[in-house]
């Protein structure tokens, strides 16, 4: 299970720099603040899964 939330923690750091790189071409800042809040999700779950595979170990 962990892998697979490595996983999504990845995609969503990457669709949200892709949100946020549109946004930011179109002048769009509703869709770039939108990219950076997912980007954060993903770290938020990234970091919660180093976590627990430190504390696996």
């Amino acid at each position: 299970m962990s892998g697979e939330q490595k996983m999504k923690a990845k995609a969503e750091q990457a669709k949200g720099k892709a949100k946020e790189a549109v946004g930011r071409m179109t002048g769009d800042e509703r869709l770039e603040a939108e990219g950076r809040a997912e980007q954060a999700k993903g770290d938020a779950r990234g970091t919660k899964e180093k976590a627990k595979d430190v504390f696996k170990h």
